[in-house]
């Protein structure tokens, strides 16, 4: 028998990315636990003779405390093989480097924590903001690198249908819609960043630090605008539902 209860749990942290999820299957089942106010649902889908049963959920807060807290629940109570974060981010690729579009698809083969470090006079930092400085501390995970391999054969395979990224994920606490934070604080420190969100750091740490059986994380998130001036909540749908695409077809046909 599998050490693994479930095949993979899927987590989001908005309204907009678990329409995504449920739009995947139309038989959800809610799942309500004694003692616990987070509403759970799950599903399965065959592969060969198996039924492999697949669990969701979304935070109670956007954020990475909440993150954080759902990502280990989960892992207690399901014990999933793979947990995966879907759901929307903001593009902050240079533009000379990879052409970024509403939709697009961005999976980090490693995710750092671009909002942790000190706030001092501007004249004791390079990163400064008017008379803040700040001195970065980044702490990172990394992605497995089975699962970017996999990653790569579903990029490839004549059934995506997406435009998919690979590479660094910043993740901080606030909502950010200003260019000059993310020159400053964010490609200061990591130019070749692909991505900018507030969960997936927490996720990924999660999962780093849980008990055995340990299962495999993984970020799955569209690009829904550009952390700027123009930032705007049009494209939010769309991003969520080629997400969770994108992650269906992962890991029904590329994960083992």
């Amino acid at each position: 028998m599998s050490k693994y209860d479930y095949y993979v749990a899927l987590i989001t942290a908005t309204d907009t990315e678990t329409a995504g999820v449920k739009h995947l299957y139309d038989d959800w089942k809610p799942l309500l636990l004694d003692g616990d106010a987070q509403t759970y649902y799950e599903t399965s889908f065959k592969r060969g003779e198996k039924n492999l049963k697949v669990v969701t959920a979304k935070q109670s807060e956007m954020g990475m405390t909440a993150a954080g807290v759902l990502t280990m629940k989960m892992i207690s109570l399901f014990k999933p093989k793979y947990v995966i974060m879907v759901g929307i981010a903001a593009g902050v690729a240079h533009y000379k480097s990879i052409e970024q579009i509403f939709g697009d698809v961005v999976v980090p083969d490693v995710v750092w924590d671009y909002s942790s470090g000190k706030f001092v006079s501007s004249k004791k930092a390079d990163v400064s903001f008017g008379g803040v400085g700040f001195i970065p501390r980044p702490h990172f995970v990394n992605t497995d690198e089975c699962l970017l391999e996999a990653v790569e054969r579903a990029m490839e395979s004549e059934e995506n249908e997406c435009h998919v990224h690979i590479g660094p994920m910043a993740c901080g606490s606030t909502v950010v819609a200003n260019s000059e934070v993310v020159n400053k604080q964010i490609h200061s420190q990591y130019g070749n960043t692909a991505a900018l969100d507030m969960e997936s750091y927490a996720v990924m740490y999660a999962v780093s630090q849980s008990p055995t059986p340990k299962p495999k994380g993984l970020i799955i998130k569209s690009v829904c605008d550009y952390a700027d001036e123009t930032k705007s909540d049009q494209y939010q749908k769309f991003a969520a539902f080629t997400s969770s695409q994108f992650a269906k077809l992962l890991y029904e046909k590329f994960l083992k």
